[in-house]
């Protein structure tokens, strides 16, 4: 039979254990985010890396739509996007 002492003692460390436990599966579940949040992120990465090239040919063309016609609602497009260029004088 517990005297008060060990039946307080015992408790408190079951309650400490519970606390814990409870912490542990906040923690994992956190981490499963986490990890989830970056997969996503690397796939987006990786696909947007084999469209890179597919991207680079269409702003040339675009690029060079617009110098052969000096197209200036093009230019200012492909400005509004962060690419300039500038076409060379033949």
């Amino acid at each position: 039979m517990l005297n008060k002492q060990q039946f307080f003692l015992l408790s408190g460390l079951g309650a400490i254990a519970l606390v814990l436990a409870i912490t542990t599966i906040v923690l994992f579940n956190g981490n499963r985010s986490a990890q989830n949040e970056f997969t996503t992120r690397a796939q987006y990465i990786q696909q947007s890396l084999q469209l890179e090239p597919v991207y680079q040919g269409l702003i040339r063309s675009l690029a060079e739509l617009s110098a052969n016609r000096n197209d200036a609602q093009l230019r200012d497009l492909l400005a509004a996007q962060g690419i300039t260029f500038t076409a060379k004088q033949p």
